[in-house]
C-alpha cells in the first residue's frame, strides 16, 4: 500500500484521515482476533518472570512493525513472488518488484514513489474482488516465502511479551488481511493494517481513511489501547523506520530494530533500546530484555497486477 505526500520522510502530525485509518484498523484487528485475545489472557507463564516485559501486567502490550523489523524485506514483495509462481503476471513485472525490493533492502526505508504506485494500482483494480481471495493466497505464500524470512531475534522479543501474558500486535501499512495471516502464523495476538472498504466480503475500491503508515500507525495504536484499556506508558513498540517515530514515541518502552540511519540517530539521542539483526552486532547502550536477547487495499502492487491480469 502507499500514500501520497504523507509517505515522504518529513515528520507530520496526524490528519483526520490518519485518525480514521487508525481507528478502522484497530476495530478490524479487535474483531478478527477476539478468541485469540481471550486465550492470551489465560496464558500460564509460571516460572519465567523477566524484569521486562513485566509478567502479568494486563495493561501492557507490544506493537511490532512488520517490514524489516519482524520480516526481512517487504511482505508485499514476497507476496508478489508467490503470485508470479502461480503465473498471475509476467516476468517484466517481477523484475520491477525485485528492483523495488532491492532498493528497500539497501536503503532500509520505503520509497514513496513505489508505494504510491502500489496504492494507485490497487485501488482501481481490486474493486469487485472478494476479501477471501487475498486471504487464501496469503496463507499459501506465507509458508512458501515468508516463514523463512522472520528475524529470529525479533521473534524472540515478541515471544517474551507473550510469555509474560501480554498481547502482541503487528502494525503495518500492508493490507490487514495479509498482516492477520502473518500474525496468526507467528502466534501473535493480531494485526493492525491498512483497511480497504468492503461490502458483503467484496472490495468497493476505496480505503477506509488512508494507508496505515506514519501518523496513522500511531493513531491505530492509540485507538486500540483505548479500546483494550492499555496504559501506553507500560507498553512497548518496535520498528526499523524513522517513519514510525510517532508510534514509538507513544509508548514507554520504544525499541529501534534494524534501524535506518535517521531512526538510529533519534534513538541514540533519547537513549532508546537498539538491536540490529542484519549483521549480528548488538547495539547495547541500553540493552534489551534478557528473556528476548536469547532467542490496504488488498495486495499492493503485486496483488493489483495479478488480479488485473486475471480479469483480462
Amino acid at each position: 500500500m502507499a500514500a501520497l505526500g504523507w509517505l515522504t520522510p518529513r515528520r507530520r502530525s496526524a490528519t483526520a484521515r490518519s485518525v480514521l485509518a487508525g481507528e478502522a484498523s484497530a476495530e478490524a484487528a479487535r474483531k478478527s482476533t477476539q478468541e485469540a485475545l481471550d486465550s492470551q489472557d489465560a496464558l500460564d507463564t509460571s516460572g519465567r518472570e523477566p524484569q521486562f516485559p513485566v509478567h502479568g501486567d494486563a495493561m501492557a502490550a507490544a506493537f511490532f512493525d512488520l517490514d524489516n523489523t519482524v520480516m526481512q524485506g517487504a511482505a508485499l514483495f514476497h507476496f508478489g513472488r508467490g503470485l508470479y509462481k502461480r503465473k498471475f503476471f509476467e516476468t517484466r513485472d517481477l523484475v520491477r518488484f525485485a528492483w523495488q525490493q532491492a532498493w528497500f533492502r539497501l536503503a532500509g526505508v520505503e520509497d514513496p514513489e513505489h508505494m504510491q504506485e502500489a496504492r494507485d494500482s490497487a485501488l482501481s483494480i481490486v474493486q469487485g474482488h472478494r476479501v477471501s481471495e487475498l486471504t487464501s493466497i496469503g496463507e499459501e505464500i506465507y509458508d512458501e516465502y515468508m516463514a523463512e524470512r522472520i528475524w529470529p531475534g525479533t521473534r524472540a522479543l515478541a515471544q517474551a511479551h507473550l510469555d509474560a501474558g501480554q498481547k502482541v500486535w503487528l502494525v503495518t501499512a500492508a493490507p490487514v488481511e495479509i498482516a492477520q495471516v502473518i500474525a496468526r502464523r507467528l502466534g501473535l495476538t493480531g494485526a493492525l493494517g491498512t483497511v480497504a472498504e468492503s461490502v458483503d466480503g467484496v472490495y468497493t475500491g476505496k480505503l477506509v481513511g488512508e494507508p496505515l503508515h506514519g501518523p496513522a500507525k500511531a493513531e491505530a495504536v492509540r485507538a486500540l489501547a483505548a479500546a483494550e484499556n492499555l496504559d501506553l506508558s507500560r507498553c512497548a513498540a518496535y520498528s526499523d523506520s524513522h517513519n514510525d517515530i510517532p508510534m514509538l514515541s507513544l509508548v514507554g518502552h520504544p525499541y529501534a530494530i534494524n534501524p535506518d540511519a535517521k531512526l538510529r540517530k533519534h534513538a541514540h539521542s533519547l537513549d532508546w533500546r537498539l538491536r540490529d539483526y542484519r549483521t549480528g552486532r548488538k547495539a547495547a547502550k541500553v540493552g534489551i530484555p534478557a528473556a528476548a536477547g536469547v532467542g490496504a487495499v488488498a495486495g499492493g502492487t503485486a496483488a493489483a497486477i495479478a488480479l488485473h491480469r486475471r480479469r483480462r
